[in-house]
Order: C-alpha cells, then structure tokens, then sequence
C-alpha cells in the first residue's frame, strides 16, 4: 500500500471506520512508514487534545429566555412587522463565529502538537514491550520484592526509579531491567495484571508534573502517559486502559 492510498484509509483507521482486514493492511504498512505512523499519531492527539480540552460551554439562562422569547415574539407577529435590527443582529453573530474561529485557529498548533506518547515514541514502547515477552527478556532483576529491583538499577542508570509493589491492588511486581526509547536508556518495572504483562518505562525529566493523559491504542496494545515528581512514567500494556489508569494512579500515591 502506497502512502497515498494510506492517507486515503487514515480518517477510516483512526474512526474505526474500517473492516478488520482493510484494519490489519493499514498496521502493516503503518510498521513500516514512519510518515503514515507520525500522521497517525497526530491526528491520535489532536482528538485527545479536544476531548480533554473542556471547549464546551453552557449558555447562561439569560441569553437562552432571551432567544425563547424573541422566537416567540417572531412566530407570533410572523411577516407583518419587518424586523428593524436584523443586520445588526446577523453582524453580532458573524462577529462571534469569527472571533471564535480566529482564536481556535491560534490555539490550533497547541492542540495539534503530538504528545510524548504519540509517533515515534509510542511505536518504540511497543515494540520494546513485545520485545521483553520474547524469553529471557523480560526482566534483568526478578523480585517481587520492590526493596530488591530499585537498589538493583543503582549504578547502572543515572537515575533511581520509584519501585513499589501493590499485590493486594491486583498488580504484582515481577521485576525490572534496562530499556532504551527515543536513544537514551530508561529504567523499565515489569508488572502482573492477572494473566497480562505491564511495562511501566520511568525516564527523569525537568517537565512539570501532568496528570494521567487519556489512554493511547495501537496494534491491540494500550498505553497511559503522566509526569509525577521529577519522573516521566509510561505503561504500556495488552491490558485494559482502566487497568493502566489504576496502576498509575498507585504509582502517583
């Protein structure tokens, strides 16, 4: 599939829109093209953006009697009585619409601007996650003893991670090891969620703290992304993103 007949489907993908074999044709040739990948993910975060962005706002009950009322008004007296300010009234309204198309339109490289999780990252995550299910790759320190995987990355890292276990939350501590995303090494903690492996890679960084992104999906994995005390965290799973969502917030306690 070229990229052109790609951005063809992307809308399609990114809407669910697809069959599940036009689906699998797409991630095939998404493995493959970081151009299609990069407009995957952005277009990914442009929707997360507008979902969490709160841009709905409620009319005051003033202005909403105000309309019902002058409806009221236009019904009862119909066409007899040409109305002496409608111009006025439609420059208003067109003076709005563009007032707020003008500032959407300067918020727009905010919005559009991918998150971490998105592009190459998120395709790094997960091709480190399914890289660590292969044997012997999961884990360099196994422990369920969290007293034994942080003190295990001192000296390899410049950095220690948080290490904690939570095995009456449901999330077990398997491990940890040493991982690499974006071409600097980052500490990886290995979780059991029932029957589901969860990487959670830890990375510092000087950011201020985020609360828990909405989750990202692709190729049947799910991921969750913050920032929380110095840390940059991300979980990466076949897990559910509740799942997720819970595991970070025990990490955020």
């Amino acid at each position: 599939m070229s990229c052109e007949l790609a951005k063809g489907v992307l809308h399609g993908y990114l809407d669910n829109e697809l069959d599940a074999a036009r689906a699998a044709e797409f991630e095939r040739h998404l493995e493959g093209c970081r151009e299609c990948a990069g407009a995957l993910g952005s277009g990914e975060a442009l929707r997360a953006s507008l979902q969490g962005a709160g841009l709905y706002e409620r009319a005051p009950a003033a202005l909403r009697d105000r309309v019902r009322a002058e409806l009221k008004a236009a019904t009862k007296n119909g066409a007899a009585k040409p109305a002496a300010q409608p111009a006025w009234r439609w420059l208003a309204v067109a003076a709005s619409i563009l007032i707020v198309g003008t500032m959407f339109w300067l918020a727009l490289p905010s919005l559009t601007r991918p998150p971490l999780t998105t592009n190459l990252l998120a395709v790094e995550m997960i091709d480190a996650h399914v890289r660590s299910l292969q044997a012997g790759h999961l884990t360099d320190v196994t422990s369920t003893d969290q007293h034994t995987v942080r003190p295990w990355f001192d000296g390899k890292l410049d950095f220690i991670p948080p290490v904690k276990d939570y095995p009456e939350e449901g999330f077990t501590l398997i491990g940890g090891r040493l991982d690499a995303l974006t071409g600097r090494s980052v500490a990886a903690l290995v979780y059991m969620r029932r029957k589901h492996y969860v990487n959670v890679f830890v990375w510092p960084t000087q950011d201020a703290d985020t609360p828990i992104h909405p989750p990202g999906s692709r190729q049947g994995y799910n991921w969750v992304h913050w920032r929380h005390k110095g840390m940059e965290f991300c979980a990466v799973s076949d897990a559910s993103p509740s799942d997720l969502h819970e595991l970070a917030q025990l990490i955020n306690q």
